[in-house]
């Protein structure tokens, strides 16, 4: 791997006579299989060189906190001979291949899960959540984070959660209401404190408070959508339209995300084995639903996606379909794909409250209300599991509740 690197006889000696070099070259050859460039190659190379020199390997596997601390040691010594500013100075690039080296040669110490002062309180109410009632492991997690939220809080106020009672819980959620929480955030809030609350009368750890607590109202339908202007979606696509690498992969995508009304996270789980271009299908996971559903693949969609995987996608061992641009490849982040979105919205100076992927959804739905789609037709289309779901989008439509507001009911008075 070194020869393949460099060419003088003096650099390769200094690589090969150095401590650890086959476990130095297995991981360069691990990198280059991931598609690194050979510059990428050549300093990570000579960082591995560094670390080597000034990091304690040996049988015992490392923690990150003593990567760490050898980075700071070799930070120290570049300020002292004021190579600060170099590359190989720097403690994030030293702390990175480390880690990322340690953990390729399975010598990093896996840090222990730190737990929670109130973990014989949680742990049982967590399996409980999992074991007994098959939740979803989402839900479980805002459940537990509530729930240990309010005991910090039980804590702070020198309270017990033997003694306490429903009027107490009532002040715990006004006090979250008076610092900015919505209605509806106070709602799952209260509803993850039932929960709890419910558990712990079982076990009786507290008395039966959990049906005295005050849940906010909050009105079914209230609110309207919150989704783009067809015309402003038309120019985010338009932005995209571009012959960079960055563009067509984008264009791809937000062509998903407003064509088929996808959500984010499907989004992410679509993989090469999805696109049936036999058949002219594409098969999405509905991870809601957890079905899979089919839908053909348009032509001007498949466009996009066929010229995304010519020209841009890396030929690499992921399935994923949508990878990032640069080496490592891995599948693209949630952060990346919001970022697509707001920042091309950024760009074009569209205002919306919504910025991320879910606000083309809601363009979607309302295109095809616009365009004299029937709800069941578009709850089929955004995969809702039912017409409830779908008739929120019966409020934006214009054209029907004019219809409504000229109905003459005089006669019926």
């Amino acid at each position: 791997m070194f020869e393949s690197l460099y060419t003088r006889p003096w650099i390769l000696a200094k690589h090969r006579n150095a401590p650890l070099a086959v476990e130095r070259e297995k991981f360069l050859q691990h990198l280059a299989n991931r598609n690194l460039a050979v510059r990428t190659l050549q300093l990570v190379a000579c960082e591995l060189l560094t670390i080597v020199q000034w990091m304690p390997i040996g049988r015992r596997n490392l923690t990150v906190s003593q990567i760490e601390a050898a980075a700071d040691s070799w930070a120290r010594h570049q300020r002292r001979r004021k190579r600060a500013r170099a590359l190989r100075s720097s403690r994030k690039a030293f702390k990175s291949i480390a880690v990322g080296w340690m953990a390729y040669l399975g010598k990093l110490a896996q840090p222990r899960r730190k737990r929670s002062r109130y973990a014989k309180l949680v742990e049982p109410f967590e399996a409980f959540m999992r074991d007994e009632r098959g939740l979803a492991e989402a839900t479980i997690r805002y459940c537990c984070w509530h729930a240990e939220k309010f005991l910090d809080y039980l804590g702070e106020a020198d309270l017990c959660l033997k003694t306490i009672s429903a009027s107490q819980v009532d002040v715990y959620l006004s006090h979250k209401g008076a610092t900015g929480w919505s209605r509806a955030s106070l709602l799952t809030c209260a509803n993850a404190l039932r929960s709890f609350l419910r558990y712990s009368e079982q076990r009786r750890w507290c008395g039966r408070i959990s049906a005295g607590v005050v849940v906010p109202r909050v009105y079914q339908q209230e609110r309207l959508t919150r989704g783009l202007e067809w015309q402003a979606v038309q120019q985010l696509i338009a932005s995209s339209a571009g012959d960079s690498r960055r563009d067509i992969r984008d264009h791809a995508i937000l062509m998903l995300l407003a064509w088929y009304g996808l959500r984010s996270g499907e989004i992410a789980s679509l993989r090469l084995e999805d696109v049936d271009w036999e058949h002219d299908t594409l098969w999405v996971r509905r991870q809601k639903q957890r079905r899979t559903e089919q839908y053909p693949l348009t032509a001007i969609v498949g466009e996009a996606l066929l010229r995304y995987l010519r020209e841009v996608r890396p030929r690499c061992d992921c399935r994923e379909l949508f990878l990032t641009l640069n080496a490592p490849y891995r599948p693209l982040p949630h952060s990346s794909r919001y970022y697509i979105v707001r920042s091309r919205l950024d760009a074009l100076g569209i205002q919306s409250s919504r910025r991320g992927p879910h606000c083309l959804r809601h363009a979607c739905a309302n295109h095809l209300l616009a365009s004299g789609f029937s709800l069941k037709q578009i709850g089929d289309h955004l995969g809702h599991r039912s017409a409830y779901a779908t008739r929120i989008y019966a409020k934006v439509d214009l054209r029907e509740l004019r219809q409504v507001a000229e109905i003459d009911i005089r006669g019926l008075l």
